[in-house]
């Protein structure tokens, strides 16, 4: 019998890029098999969470991984074969559960992927849009492109209304931001106050008293006072904790604590007693210019 070979003129190729979704049944699991759909993904392979490990040391290439953990608990195998292939290049994005925050970050906190905490549809359009926008950066950028990446990241809660420019100003891979402390020599740092600390913070918190809380978020400023406050007071705090005195979103403060983080604003140190949590402190230059802070700002100092 003569094997018959088809024209080659009369294939028609694919040119989509490879996604591949991980989870088990469920409403996000359909949103997400929608959202690369519409994003101009090819599903390339979908599989459980129990055979995600063994999968993805099949994958060769793919743009973008997306796994839906649910309310299981992440397992390492997966969560290390998931940071083995963002190292690699490939864009992650994993959605979980807010009890997940702490052994996620733990395991996954890393450039190429993006932690979603419950997320509503434009953070996981975002997602989409970063994850791919980050993937097709060239190699070569100027300062200027890289302070894009790192405001855009900034301005992720506010995705709504920049969802249509995501793709244009993310063009740029991450990349360390500019200084964010003022170079200055404060000489003998003065002691503060933590009750002065925490009664900003009261201050702060009251606000959403009386006006929608969204009009003052303000997670930079708000984790700067929970670390001065915690360092003070000699308290570790968790990364789940941060999250929680960011006062927005917890997808929007994971990715201020990344942002923080890489400007030198804050450390994160593994827990000595429990090998799936980070913690976060100030770093001794920003514990400086907080201290620097109240001690110039007087009264002032009430919000």
């Amino acid at each position: 019998m003569t094997l018959e070979h088809p024209d080659p003129s009369s294939i028609a190729y694919d040119g989509a890029r490879p996604a591949l979704l991980i989870g088990d049944s469920g409403a996000a699991l359909d949103d997400a098999r929608a959202l690369l759909a519409g994003a101009g993904l090819r599903l390339a392979g979908e599989c459980a969470l129990a055979d995600a490990a063994e999968r993805l040391e099949r994958q060769a290439a793919a743009a973008l991984v997306w796994t839906e953990f649910g309310a299981q608990a992440p397992e390492p195998a997966l969560t290390d074969r998931l940071a083995r292939l963002a190292e690699s290049g490939t864009p992650i994005v994993v959605a979980i559960a807010p009890d997940q925050i702490d052994p996620v970050d733990f395991a996954l906190s890393r450039p190429g992927v993006q932690i979603l905490v419950e997320p509503s549809a434009m953070e996981r359009a975002a997602a989409v849009s970063l994850a791919l926008a980050a993937r097709d950066a060239p190699a070569r950028v100027s300062d200027v492109g890289r302070d894009n990446a790192v405001r855009l990241r900034q301005l992720s809660d506010e995705v709504g209304r920049i969802a249509a420019s995501l793709a244009r100003l993310s063009t740029v891979p991450e990349a360390a931001p500019r200084p964010a402390l003022v170079a200055r020599d404060f000489g003998q740092v003065p002691e503060v106050d933590g009750e002065r600390v925490r009664a900003v913070i009261r201050a702060r918190r009251l606000r959403a008293r009386f006006f929608d809380e969204q009009l003052f978020a303000d997670p930079a400023w708000d984790m700067l006072l929970d670390l001065l406050a915690a360092e003070i007071a000699q308290h570790r705090v968790p990364v789940s904790s941060l999250c929680i005195a960011a006062a927005v979103p917890a997808t929007t403060a994971l990715r201020w604590i990344k942002t923080m983080t890489d400007a030198g604003l804050f450390v994160r140190r593994a827990d000595p007693h429990d090998g799936r949590r980070i913690f976060v402190e100030l770093s001794p230059e920003a514990s400086a210019a907080m201290r620097q802070y109240f001690a110039e700002a007087g009264e002032m100092a009430g919000l």
